[in-house]
């Protein structure tokens, strides 16, 4: 950034109920997400001018629950061109927050700069009394302008509170302050426009990342199965028949799985399938045990299921080799 000059800041817009539209004012749910353009966003904030050069560009405008793979690295491509550009500062990401916390993760294990990346949302269509998008978009071009902001990998704010990719995730349904992270904690927060950081996030990201995408296409499929009593195989059973390269399992407690789910986690493993082992309770770390280690399972550590796809899916275009993606789990 040129001294004396503003951060010029480019927000990338996926659509989400940032962008989205009631029926009327009172309506805060059953809404039609992503209606309105990067453009409208903008206007409708205008002090973000006061912070930065700004400028949109729209990158897709869907309900976040639609969002794809081809997406993800539609969108880490253009962010990475972004910031190799000598007139970009920063950027801003507008998304829905039912998947939030995952396109931020591949973000944060794709993305190579230190400039900032800050993931923004809202809680509350753009109608709504109270709509929470426009602070939290200005918040987010404060933060993204921010040479403290510098980094930390892709951060999330929303609400004005500052969060990792790795660590922050949606915790409630309908709530305005719905994200968060479990244990490790916060790392900062948004106080009139102002980032105050307390908190890294230790973990490698960005360009300490051995992730890359200059001849990825797509990513390996990996589907999550969430354990439960009385649990049966037919579900591996069936991932694996549909070409399935890993299960991420979301186990009881501290990874637990049903027999009869192990044992068709096993003959998986044995046909080529990578196994990951997480918890459905969203909060803790799951052990490596002696019975996962034999079955050449991998140990989440303390990722949520959903963030261990991820990174089972990134892990899985480098190697197939059980010692390398437990050793990825271990760093990221």
């Amino acid at each position: 950034m040129s001294k004396g000059k503003l951060p010029r800041i480019t927000i990338l817009a996926v659509g989400g109920t940032i962008a989205g539209k009631g029926a009327n004012a009172t309506q805060t749910t059953q809404y039609q997400a992503g209606v309105l353009t990067v453009e409208a966003l903008i206007k409708a904030v205008p002090q973000v001018h006061d912070l930065a050069e700004v400028s949109g560009y729209q990158i897709a405008n869907i309900p976040s629950f639609a969002i794809t793979d081809q997406l993800w690295l539609l969108l880490a491509r253009k962010v990475n061109e972004l910031l190799a550009q000598s007139n970009c500062d920063g950027v801003v990401i507008t998304h829905g927050t039912d998947t939030l916390e995952e396109t931020a993760y591949f973000l944060h294990l794709t993305v190579k700069s230190e400039k900032p990346v800050v993931m923004v949302g809202a809680m509350r269509p753009a109608t709504a009394l109270g709509a929470d998008g426009p602070l939290n978009l200005f918040n987010g071009v404060a933060l993204a302008a921010s040479e403290a902001a510098r980094g930390h990998g892709v951060l999330i704010s929303l609400n004005g509170r500052i969060g990792s990719a790795r660590e922050t995730g949606k915790r409630h349904t309908v709530a305005i302050d719905a994200f968060g992270p479990p244990e490790a904690g916060l790392l900062g927060d948004m106080v009139d426009g102002t980032p105050h950081f307390y908190y890294k996030s230790l973990r490698k990201h960005t360009v300490k990342s051995e992730f890359g995408l200059s001849d990825l296409r797509q990513l390996p499929r990996v589907d999550i199965l969430f354990g439960h009593s009385q649990d049966t195989r037919d579900l591996v059973d069936a991932a694996v028949a549909a070409g399935a390269e890993g299960i991420v399992h979301a186990g009881t407690g501290n990874g637990g799985i049903f027999p009869l789910t192990r044992q068709g986690l096993q003959d998986a493993n044995k046909q080529g399938v990578m196994v990951v082992s997480t918890s459905r309770i969203g909060n803790g770390f799951v052990t490596t045990k002696p019975v996962d280690l034999e079955s050449h399972f991998v140990a989440s550590d303390n990722l949520t299921p959903q963030k261990a796809r991820i990174l089972l899916q990134l892990g899985l275009t480098k190697t197939h080799q059980t010692t390398e993606i437990r050793r990825m789990f271990q760093i990221y």
